[in-house]
């Protein structure tokens, strides 16, 4: 599954890459280095490479989850792609999977779950986030997302069917804790992100009062290598702590 109706435009300045995600239609597409014509991309999908009124060449690629993540409009601070891989991971989603996501937010992990399983139900407690994220989701072509306006805590009593992998980024995870567990498959997982270790022991504990098979938290850090006519160190700028994820499998 990819967008057919979104590239990612790439070119360099003064040694550095300059990137622009540009949806496909007959208007110009203006950039800081010029009006890039994107007609000629819906004529010809196979061209590589598109130039501007002022000469500058840009590569067309098609984008991926990282580019969306990158470039899409944004209502707060997103789980960010650390922490979206250790859920990958540590769940194996895949094509065959049904998700259901609490904490919408503008929907960057929901684009990056939608790129991998067969089907995605996320709930967004705020409107205007819903709207967002809904504009960002259809930019990257993806039909299997749902993205419903409500509250999980009360929703889910009215949900009827089953999820392979449940994953909750919100405040008061807690209170969903139950009724996750009983809207999860056999061998399925509750995911919790918590930015603070006293929510994470509020989540702990519910999980605890039932009958899951195994449940862990952890943090995970991340470190850029910055390499330099100086010398290699890690970056002075690290991305450090962002919050906890517990997992549980029923």
């Amino acid at each position: 599954m990819s967008p057919k109706n979104v590239v990612l435009l790439r070119t360099h300045h003064k040694g550095k890459v300059k990137e622009y995600l540009a949806t496909l239609s007959e208007a110009p597409f203006h950039t800081e280095f010029g009006v890039i014509d994107l007609s000629v991309l819906l004529e010809n999908e196979n061209l590589e490479t598109v130039t501007s009124h002022m000469g500058q060449k840009f590569s067309v690629v098609t984008p991926r989850s990282p580019d969306f993540f990158r470039h899409s409009k944004r209502t707060g601070t997103p789980m960010i792609p650390k922490d979206i891989g250790l859920i990958m991971a540590h769940t194996g989603i895949c094509s065959s999977d049904t998700v259901l996501e609490a904490g919408t937010g503008s929907g960057s992990l929901t684009i990056y779950l939608g790129f991998v399983a067969k089907r995605v139900l996320s709930y967004e407690i705020r409107e205007e986030f819903v709207r967002v994220a809904q504009n960002n989701v259809a930019k990257a072509g993806l039909s299997n997302v749902e993205i419903r306006c409500g509250d999980l805590v009360e929703t889910l009593p009215l949900i009827s069917e089953e999820f392979d992998v449940i994953i909750l980024d919100m405040g008061g995870s807690e209170k969903a804790v139950c009724g996750c567990f009983e809207k999860l498959k056999n061998g399925g997982f509750l995911v919790t992100y918590s930015p603070f270790l006293e929510q994470a022991t509020k989540i702990r504990e519910e999980i605890e009062k039932l009958d899951f098979f195994d449940c862990r938290t952890f943090e995970c850090f991340e470190r850029e290598i910055s390499f330099s006519s100086r010398g290699t160190r890690p970056s002075t700028i690290p991305v450090g702590h962002t919050g906890y994820l517990t997992f549980a499998r029923k």
